[in-house]
């Protein structure tokens, strides 16, 4: 990931987009945790609901970079890491379809965490190891990345058809400095 694009210190955010771009993520979040829990319900259903749901939200908090150190969910995570790490690996292959807006997501939390000063970049670096990363996609606009996660949102059943979600309009379309 050392190219010279990736070297450059990231575009600074608005700090009011911040909150809206964040939204944005989660609803992209909400998005893979659906379709996880669907496959994952199908897959292990020997297992049952229960560890289907544990199960997604482990491989979703991974993927984001998310430590739930509350129990059960520390216990899961330690008992079948092996397991998260596996379906984690098979993500691109069986949700291609996801692989723009995670990709998105993804790079859309980073330059968000770096607005606040958090270095998220090894969640970059781990979802490019694992192939979900898509390296040649450039990095989204914040209202190119909010009418892909309006219309994620409103294909998913998450979103009503007519929830707005307004990017200020003082950002000139791009809300980077």
């Amino acid at each position: 990931m050392n190219t010279e694009n990736e070297t450059k210190k990231p575009p600074r955010i608005q700090s009011k987009l911040v909150p809206i771009l964040r939204e944005g993520v989660d609803i992209v979040k909400m998005v893979l945790y659906k379709e996880l829990k669907s496959y994952l319900s199908a897959r292990y259903s020997d297992r049952g609901t229960q560890f289907a749901q544990r199960l997604a939200g482990a491989i979703l908090n991974d993927l984001f970079g998310i430590e739930n150190l509350m129990e059960p969910f520390a216990g899961f995570k330690r008992e079948h890491q092996a397991l998260i790490t596996a379906e984690l690996r098979a993500l691109p292959d069986r949700f291609e379809n996801l692989r723009i807006p995670l990709t998105d997501a993804l790079r859309v939390q980073f330059l968000c965490d770096s607005r606040d000063g958090i270095d998220s970049e090894s969640i970059l670096v781990r979802a490019n190891e694992l192939g979900i990363l898509m390296m040649d996609r450039d990095i989204p606009l914040p209202r190119f990345f909010m009418n892909l996660v309006r219309k994620l949102g409103v294909a998913h059943e998450i979103l009503d058809p007519e929830a707005v979600m307004a990017i200020p309009e003082d950002d000139g379309g791009a809300g980077f400095n």
